[in-house]
């Protein structure tokens, strides 16, 4: 199956920059085969089985979500001014939670991530045998993760039980194309010593990638200060977690030693930076600059749809921008293609699959997001990246391909029902929408 997208501003978010402002892109199978000027298009005698006519639009490698919970969108909007949220809303809902409502709610999150053109994302959650179902179903790309936390869950009556339920999920789900399976304990302060000690073992076994929340609450940093005298970064480091290849989420409350050790483990260690989650709740503004001048990899996340109230990227690259310039006293800082970059070839990055996406290069594979031009924020387009990070809004995605195969077309998806997701997720919250209420 060939397909060739045509008339379209090509940004391809490589290590130079490349663009072809009236350019193709031709698919074949799962991978990009070729890339140049539509004026090429008659004289190289191009042709797909399936052609599609971009009309002037934007298109880009997909968006990655380098963190978030696609379990939680029934916690949207639930109690999102009220301080200890954790505990008084979340931690006690969990609890409710079944399997059914997370395959549903994973449904309803990924065709959100989906039609905002996220092609991959991070995922830690419960249940997560029914999130890697979702997204073998719905074929999008993830790094699919069980919670690992010392106290009871919905999947787990024991503490710690997800570590169990985690080594079985590694095994079942060895090879996807699509879904990696990780180890996402949830952070150093909700685990016991052994526990994460355990966790470096079970990486090494299975060769998986870890993440987790990190350096993101001051009660983390004063709870770990309290019983190991060192800052949570440094306990890790002398675990051996910089060995492997880690994903930490926030690093909000970092020292200048936290940002060496993250820089010293030479790309083993990335950060998923979650601007609209960590500035709702006030938790403070991570040291991104500093970190990207030591070299260190960062992508951007949206956090569950619980803590950022939204799955999109063009929303956290807005917020990237105005945060970090105001915070660092710098319009000039972050040029809007450097904030591109990062929601594209960062998250390829921080996930560990740089060379197979994160740009539009010949031979990656083909996770594409179209921005349409027609609306009437996108007129005019000086500068392509600054209408993306400046302009542009998830209802701008037009379509997306993962892998080579198209789930978006025309603003709506092509596989499934959105109505049809929604009304599943609808029916299966209706016993935690009683529980909520009652907490209020």
């Amino acid at each position: 199956m060939k397909t060739l997208i045509k008339n379209v501003h090509v940004l391809s978010m490589d290590e130079q920059f490349s663009e072809v402002k009236d350019g193709f892109v031709l698919i074949e199978g799962e991978r990009i085969t070729k890339i140049g000027s539509s004026s090429e298009l008659a004289s190289l005698a191009i042709r797909g089985d399936k052609e599609i006519d971009g009309k002037n639009g934007l298109l880009i490698p997909g968006l990655i979500n380098t963190h978030t919970h696609a379990g939680m969108v029934p916690f949207r909007s639930l109690g999102d001014d009220v301080p200890d949220r954790l505990r008084r809303f979340l931690f006690p809902l969990e609890q409710h939670m079944t399997k059914e409502l997370v395959r549903a709610s994973s449904d309803y999150a990924i065709a959100e991530m989906l039609m905002s053109g996220v092609t991959m994302f991070c995922d830690m959650y419960y249940f997560e045998d029914e999130v890697a179902k979702s997204c073998k179903e719905m074929r999008i790309r993830a790094l699919v993760g069980e919670t690992i936390i010392d106290m009871p869950t919905c999947d787990s009556p024991k503490p710690s039980g997800g570590y169990d339920y985690c080594e079985a999920f590694l095994e079942k789900w060895q090879n996807n194309p699509l879904v990696t399976p990780i180890i996402a304990p949830h952070a150093p302060n909700t685990n016991n010593l052994e526990m994460l000690e355990k966790i470096v073992v079970l990486s090494e076994k299975y060769n998986a990638p870890i993440t987790m929340h990190v350096s993101e609450m001051t009660y983390e940093l004063a709870d770990i200060q309290e019983k190991y005298n060192q800052t949570p970064i440094e306990l890790l480091q002398t675990l051996g977690y910089f060995e492997r290849e880690f994903i930490l989420a926030h690093c909000i409350l970092t020292s200048e030693n936290d940002l060496n050790i993250i820089a010293e483990s030479k790309g083993k260690a990335r950060v998923a930076h979650c601007i609209g989650a960590n500035t709702k709740s006030a938790k403070g503004v991570a040291p991104i600059k500093q970190m990207l001048e030591k070299n260190i990899v960062v992508g951007l996340g949206t956090d569950g749809p619980s803590s950022g109230n939204t799955l999109d990227l063009f929303s956290q690259m807005r917020l990237f921008a105005n945060t970090h310039k105001t915070y660092n006293h710098d319009r000039a800082l972050f040029p809007a293609k450097e904030i591109v970059r990062l929601a594209t070839m960062g998250g390829a990055k921080t996930l560990g699959l740089a060379d197979q996406i994160g740009s539009i290069e010949i031979g990656k594979k083909a996770d594409l997001t179209l921005i349409e031009t027609e609306s009437v924020n996108m007129f005019p387009i000086f500068d392509p990246y600054s209408a993306i990070v400046y302009s542009a809004n998830a209802s701008n995605v037009d379509s997306v391909w993962v892998n080579g195969r198209q789930l978006v077309s025309e603003k709506k998806m092509v596989e499934q029902e959105l109505q049809e997701i929604k009304a599943t997720l609808y029916h299966e919250m209706e016993n935690f929408v009683i529980e909520a209420k009652k907490l209020y």
